[in-house]
């Protein structure tokens, strides 16, 4: 008999911008929802809210984003189906640009972690699209991330981000949920690219292309108007991948 899934949580985090850490989460939360099936919910904690704009049936700005952390108002009330079917969303929105310094006003480091695990009777897999950088809000993810994926474009100053992302976990002291890094934007006519590749050659690599362009035209994820495009079943393999690693826990 499969066993019941267990919630998980995937954070889509990255130390820069620009690199399709929102093209990342949604795309995988289309593979957790669509492929896997299990209940998932995209939670948006980016104040650009892009994953938002593409996916929510809700059209009104609500600038309630923050108030879930501060406890004004209960998670579950800012839930919403999107346009994706079995997949929920939290949305972000510009109430999510003061959230560090909420954070550091409430001095409480598992904020995030307790509200994800408040969800688990209704949720198995969450995905988290994550603001860039090293702040308060990275802090909250890290802790409360089963695994954290790590879009890298194939340039040296997109490794040394990562490498940057890399030393800060282990002065943490090595306390943090396994890292997922992988390739983003990939042009194998490119020999930087190539080279970058042969480096890491263990790493997961999605392709660049033009069908990527269209989710922001469509505004829909790659699953659902491209399925056999080659960088939706990349990020099919990859899905794939990340539930492997999470049952090997």
């Amino acid at each position: 008999m499969a066993k019941e899934p267990v919630l998980a949580t995937i954070a889509v985090y990255s130390l820069k911008g620009g690199v399709g850490k929102t093209t990342f989460a949604i795309n995988l939360a289309w593979a957790s929802a669509c492929i896997s099936k299990p209940r998932t919910l995209l939670w948006d904690l980016d104040p650009q809210a892009a994953s938002s704009w593409l996916l929510s049936t809700d059209t009104e700005s609500r600038d309630a984003a923050q108030a879930i952390f501060s406890k004004d108002v209960d998670v579950r009330k800012l839930i919403q189906p999107s346009t994706v079917p079995g997949l929920d969303l939290i949305a972000a929105d510009t109430s999510l640009r003061s959230l560090d310094h909420l954070f550091r006003e409430m001095d409480k480091k598992k904020r995030l972690a307790k509200l994800i695990e408040s969800l688990g009777r209704d949720y198995d897999r969450i995905i988290l699209d994550c603001p860039p950088g090293l702040t308060e809000t990275s802090e909250q993810v890290l802790r409360a991330a089963d695994l954290i994926v790590i879009p890298v474009i194939p340039s040296p100053l997109s490794q040394r981000a990562m490498g940057e992302v890399a030393r800060y976990l282990v002065q943490r002291g090595g306390n943090h949920a396994p890292i997922l890094p992988v390739y983003s934007m990939v042009d194998r006519r490119r020999s930087l690219h190539r080279t970058a590749l042969e480096s890491q050659s263990g790493w997961p690599a999605i392709p660049m292309s033009s069908t990527i362009e269209q989710m922001t035209v469509r505004r829909k994820p790659l699953g659902v108007f491209a399925p056999a495009s080659p960088p939706a079943q990349a990020f099919s393999a990859l899905w794939t991948q990340v539930e492997r690693q999470l049952l090997a826990k």
